[in-house]
């Protein structure tokens, strides 16, 4: 193949990045009017084709997609693993109960602390280059590494009152085991917070990989402590793992940005430190809604009866798989470009990759929806049913799963738009949907736990479903709006400068 020249050709980058179909037209226009090899009759096909090959895989982008994906792959891999782990040793009994409303919260709050700090301070670090850029992280690790310490303590301290919150049907034997596990795990919330402020510096150099394997570094950790001790202490090794993978990917985080941070007395920032606390706040709040919907659903689970709650977990291990490569290694390789196109005065170009890879997204939940719910008793039967996870076990998480799994398509679509308005530098439209959707949710879910767990999840795959819309629809209206004020502060630059 050909050695290609590396050009700056944002059109045609934009066209890989956001899952479309490469233009292969174009491609080939681009071959002939430089010095790649011209196209005939029999070779034009094979050339065209080695041209959109060589752009791809000189995209920043494509790379960052592809580095992401494959720390998907690992994550979920072990994350089913996990899962049968689980299923194994303590199937739909008390103890899964009480593992699954103490790790589950903290999953979550953990999951809410990595988007806050990525989708709040990626657009800022971007902005900024070299000694700037690293003396603003500076601040915002000294700031939030206090702000995540006193939540770590929290965490420890009221654990019984925050399992009693979140599981208000759960028996008291029960809730004391859940309180200590969720007192083991605390530490990891110090730890991943942390994390994340790093790998948003990562992120801003285009360096994925340290950061990708997140998830895969606490299952495995997990599934280890679970493995090595689950003799010695019982189900609180599951939490003993847990916390331990969280410490070591801050460790892979922290060495992997050292090199970023070579300078030894960088310029002070400027910026208030209220603003820095700010600006990540209102993402913090839409993402504490977001994981509202899914803390609420599991908290009404513990009133349908034992084993309700552990069976909603694994439906909602079940679920993370296909929403993880929805939005992931789009949404995160995309965010860093939208930005750059905001900052640049380009925003049509940047609704233009945000508006294809939605499309894309679109299809493929529909889809994976559809496949999910008509093939789920065979394949729940065939991932978890053995040990203590039983036939009854199966025919629970599959009731469950029947009414939950819609929410694949709602929440896939609601954090893609959402990221995407993010990077846009505007915050209240996915705040305003993130609040449709708990309300929906509440609204639906007390009337609906009569009729059986199969409806357990309808509140919140509604309360998603109409999030989105609602924010399509809002993002739609404004669209004009943004580009011509985005239009007339880059004049006002110009003219100042």
């Amino acid at each position: 193949m050909p050695r290609l020249p590396r050009r700056n050709q944002p059109r045609s980058d934009r066209g890989l990045l956001d899952g479309a179909v490469p233009d292969c037209g174009a491609a080939e226009r681009d071959a002939t009017a430089g010095d790649a090899p011209q196209a005939d009759a029999s070779g034009g096909h094979r050339g065209s084709l080695e041209v959109t090959v060589a752009r791809a895989v000189e995209s920043q982008l494509v790379r960052g997609g592809l580095t992401i994906t494959a720390g998907i792959v690992a994550g979920n891999v072990l994350g089913f693993a996990r899962v049968a782990v689980t299923a194994y040793l303590l199937g739909t009994g008390a103890d899964a109960d009480a593992l699954a409303v103490a790790i589950g919260p903290l999953d979550t709050l953990n999951q809410v602390l990595i988007s806050s700090m990525i989708y709040a301070f990626v657009p800022m670090l971007t902005a900024r280059e070299g000694a700037g850029r690293a003396a603003l992280f500076l601040r915002l690790r000294r700031s939030f590494t206090v702000l995540y310490a006193a939540l770590a303590a929290g965490l420890l301290l009221f654990a019984p009152w925050v399992i009693g919150l979140v599981a208000p049907g759960l028996a008291a034997p029960e809730l004391a085991t859940a309180a200590e596990i969720l007192r083991i795990g605390s530490v990891s919330t110090l730890a991943v917070g942390v994390a994340a402020i790093h790998t948003a510096l990562l992120y801003t150099d285009r360096r994925f990989g340290p950061t990708a394997f997140h998830q895969a570094t606490i299952n495995i950790f997990t599934l280890l402590g679970a493995l090595i001790l689950w003799k010695t202490i019982g189900v609180y090794a599951f939490a003993a793992g847990y916390a331990a993978g969280a410490c070591v990917q801050l460790g892979i985080v922290y060495s992997a940005s050292r090199r970023l941070l070579r300078d030894p007395s960088p310029p002070g920032e400027t910026a208030p430190w209220l603003k820095l606390v700010l600006r990540p706040a209102s993402i913090l709040l839409y993402s504490a809604l977001i994981a509202l919907n899914v803390t609420l659903t599991r908290a009404y689970a513990t009133h349908l009866g034992p084993g309700t709650a552990a069976a909603f977990e694994y439906c909602m291990r079940c679920i993370g798989v296909p929403l993880a490569f929805l939005i992931s290694p789009a949404s995160n390789s995309m965010l860093p470009e939208i930005s750059r196109l905001w900052a640049l005065g380009r925003v049509r170009e940047a609704f233009h990759l945000a508006d294809r890879t939605l499309a894309l997204v679109a299809g493929l939940a529909v889809s994976g929806c559809l496949l999910a719910i008509a093939v789920r008793g065979p394949v729940i039967a065939l991932l978890f049913e053995r040990g203590s996870f039983t036939a009854d076990s199966t025919r629970m998480v599959s009731a469950v799963f029947l009414g939950f799994a819609p929410v694949l398509i709602g929440w896939s679509l609601l954090e893609l738009t959402s990221r995407s308005v993010f990077a846009l530098d505007r915050t209240a439209l996915p705040l305003a949907a993130a609040a449709v959707s708990v309300l929906l949710n509440l609204a639906l879910l007390p009337a609906l736990l009569d009729r059986g767990a199969q409806f357990l999840g309808v509140g919140a795959s509604a309360g998603f479903l109409a999030a989105f819309a609602a924010l399509f629809l809002m993002v739609r209206a404004r669209r004009q709006v943004w580009v011509h004020a985005r239009a007339g502060h880059a004049r006002a630059g110009e003219r100042g400068a």
